[in-house]
């Protein structure tokens, strides 16, 4: 049986639920025997598990949505798909590269391949705007 130590734990729990443990949560945990602790990781780990396919199917349903848009622009005259992203982008402020992450991370596909391709063809079609100090 694995000994888990308060900072993998502590790793764990934030993966499964997005914040690490709360002090009353690190006693619980303290206090359980090892087959408890281990009883309790495979549910963590198995939560997780269940995360993760819910995150890549979102992911999915995300770059759907956006491919049809793409599509939508396409046949309202764009006539393809660069021109069609440089429309939909027009409608956003670049001001740099991270401009264009962050419009692809608000799409809910950044960390895909598919958000990676998409930044790179953003970067090619978005018009750059200055930024003014006032």
């Amino acid at each position: 049986m694995y000994t888990y130590d308060d900072n993998t734990y502590s790793d764990l729990h934030k993966d499964v639920y997005g914040f690490r443990p709360r002090a009353v949560a690190m006693c619980i945990w303290n206090a359980l025997t090892p087959s408890e602790k281990q009883t309790h990781w495979t549910d963590l780990c198995n939560q997780l598990d269940v995360n993760e396919t819910h995150e890549r199917q979102l992911e999915k349903q995300r770059i759907a949505e956006f491919e049809a848009r793409v599509e939508d622009v396409i046949g309202l005259g764009a006539g393809n798909r660069k021109t069609a992203l440089r429309w939909i982008a027009s409608q956003e402020k670049f001001y740099h590269g991270q401009c264009v992450e962050h419009f692809v991370w608000e799409q809910g596909v950044l960390f895909t391949d598919y958000g990676r391709k998409l930044v790179k063809e953003l970067t090619e079609v978005v018009e750059y705007e200055d930024m003014e100090f006032v």
